[in-house]
């Protein structure tokens, strides 16, 4: 049977092939492939360079020769002359300032390193004889302005940094994360499925996996998923997360960033199998990858905060063909119908609070519940607490207002010594503010949570509305 790493490969000939190439969807792949299509098809004029003394003989004699080389020659000349090989590619890229042929030669390293990845070690050996690294001078590259350029050369410094042995140090790796993450968020970045290629290459390998998530790469991947994106780009972001997901220290990282969410809405909307795939994929990494048990339980709960169990059912009933969707559906249907089992009302409360999706859930309005939790909001330094009052400091979701601002009033009903803390975090402050908002059921929750802070006695307090009523 073909593996799920297979077949996702297979998905990925319409997105990045990895390790070997590229891709995107029929339509949008193909600016990046069109131009470097044009690129290949130039016909670079060396005699010029050469008469004007930008390049040198040696350099000259090789470059034309490899041009007009069929493949078995230039394989030849590759392994003939070895490292002298990148030297000379290294050398025309910088000493030649014009756009074209700088892309020219960018595109033909590309491409001699896709046709062979063993080719990395003649870059590997250059590099050794310069005390130097074999990707930095295309780390270098990534300063130019011409958007083909910093792509084609992001490219090989990911096949450079993976295909060899020696891996990429720390500052290399912080810098280039950094670069990926800029051009991933760029308005209007119209090769952001090729920077989303180079990054699946990097988290091939668990070190970089780890290097990009201390580089805070997860909320890149949370802000680009939480907007308008396309299907190929959810694909292949998903993908990242997917690779992230096979460390179980990461796996217990991930959700902290709430991707779990973002994923089930495009679970909910997506009509691409291969979307769904990768999404079912993810999640099941994140059941049974952590070696500690309340991470797992942590994951499960907010996958059945978000409804994941009911698009369960959902693709149950569709005629799917695929094995490894069929078989992924059935572990976590048991897994989450295991866990709803073993779920106690506080562990169903703190679920939907680290959701950020707050909703009249019967334990907000539960008396038994908040008389017996309570004091659970001070667990973990009040996490919590702290996202409630985060959630009335971002949120513009009504609903999400309301239900915070109850909360933190029933908190400090319950709990009156909260008054002093709910204070600190700034909670009270921002339940105030928002007895003037616009939405009535927002007043309305906000002037009873500021109530709840301001006295002492709100049981006698109720009293006596209640008999001024009457």
């Amino acid at each position: 049977m073909t593996s799920l790493y297979e077949k996702l490969e297979d998905d990925v000939d319409e997105g990045p092939r990895l390790p070997t190439g590229t891709g995107t969807d029929a339509t949008p792949l193909n600016l990046f492939e069109k131009e470097a299509t044009e690129v290949r098809n130039h016909r670079v004029n060396w005699q010029s360079y050469v008469q004007g003394q930008m390049i040198s003989q040696e350099d000259f004699i090789f470059i034309r020769d490899y041009d007009n080389a069929q493949t078995e020659r230039r394989d030849q000349l590759i392994q003939t002359l070895g490292p002298t090989c990148a030297k000379t590619f290294i050398r025309l890229m910088g000493r030649i300032a014009k756009e074209m042929t700088v892309r020219y030669i960018l595109t033909t390293i590309d491409d001699m390193l896709k046709e062979n990845p063993e080719r990395v070690v003649i870059f590997v050996e250059h590099a050794k004889k310069t005390k130097t690294s074999p990707w930095t001078p295309f780390l270098n590259m990534l300063n130019r302005q011409d958007k083909f350029t910093i792509n084609q050369a992001s490219r090989i410094i990911a096949k450079l940094a993976c295909y060899g042995k020696e891996r990429m140090g720390a500052a290399d790796l912080k810098f280039y994360f950094t670069w990926l993450k800029q051009q991933l968020t760029a308005p209007a970045n119209q090769f952001v499925q090729t920077v989303a290629e180079s990054l699946q290459q990097m988290l091939r390998l668990n070190e970089y996996r780890v290097a990009f998530m201390e580089n805070e790469g997860m909320s890149t991947i949370l802000s680009v998923l939480s907007g308008k994106v396309g299907f190929q780009i959810q694909y292949q972001l998903i993908f990242c997360v997917w690779m992230l997901s096979f460390n179980p220290r990461l796996c217990a990282q991930i959700n902290k960033y709430n991707i779990i969410p973002v994923m089930a809405d495009i679970l909910s909307e997506s009509v691409k199998e291969k979307v769904t795939r990768i999404i079912l994929a993810v999640f099941r990494n994140l059941i049974e990858k952590p070696s500690e048990r309340e991470v797992v339980q942590e994951n499960a709960l907010a996958m059945i905060q978000c409804k994941v169990m009911k698009q369960l059912e959902v693709l149950e009933g569709q005629k799917i063909e695929d094995e490894d969707i069929t078989e992924d559906i059935e572990y976590l249907s048991t897994k989450l119908v295991d866990s709803m089992q073993d779920l106690s009302s506080f562990d169903e409360y703190s679920s939907e609070v680290k959701s950020g999706r707050l909703e009249w859930s019967p334990v907000h309005k539960s008396e038994k519940f908040w008389r017996e939790n309570c004091m659970r909001l001070n667990e973990k330094s009040y996490e919590l607490l702290k996202i409630l009052t985060k959630l009335l400091e971002t949120s513009r979701d009504p609903l999400v207002l309301c239900v915070s601002a109850h909360d933190i009033g029933e908190y400090v009903r319950h709990y009156p010594r909260g008054k002093n803390i709910v204070e600190q975090l700034g909670g009270k402050q921002l339940v105030m503010q928002y007895m003037t908002h616009e939405d009535p059921n927002v007043r309305y929750e906000a002037l009873l949570a500021v109530q709840k802070l301001m006295v002492h006695n709100w049981e006698y307090l109720g009293k006596q509305l209640q008999q001024d009523a009457n």
